[in-house]
């Protein structure tokens, strides 16, 4: 166990966007493209009133992909407008994109950018 302590980072917003499968990959590409590090992409079955116009109304399983990232909350809008706009989430069931404001992250982060983030 390393006798440091934790570094935190706090201004930190998730961006959680849903969307149906195969679609993940262009809200990823539009994240990276707006400086965001990476994502985490997971399945569900999502249900609502789109999912009961099956035959005889019978409720429909609709799988979805699940896209969730961190940015800094500076950052935010621009990123859920870019994610919006490249997903194509302007059409009806197209499906949905919301941030949730972070209290703090812990991860490891190289001393480099420690240091840089001293200095600026």
């Amino acid at each position: 166990m390393k006798a440091q302590g934790i570094t935190y980072l706090t201004d930190v917003a998730l961006i959680t966007c849903i969307v149906a499968v195969g679609r993940g990959d262009l809200v990823i590409r539009a994240a990276q493209g707006m400086g965001a590090p990476g994502a985490i992409v997971h399945h569900a079955q999502g249900f609502g009133p789109r999912e009961r116009l099956g035959l005889l109304s019978i409720a429909i399983d609709a799988e979805k992909e699940v896209v969730s990232l961190l940015v800094a909350a500076d950052y935010q809008d621009a990123v859920l407008e870019a994610i919006y706009r490249a997903a194509e989430l302007d059409v009806p069931g197209a499906g949905m994109i919301y941030a949730t404001p972070v209290e703090k992250v812990a991860t490891y982060i190289p001393r480099e950018i420690l240091e840089q983030g001293k200095t600026s």
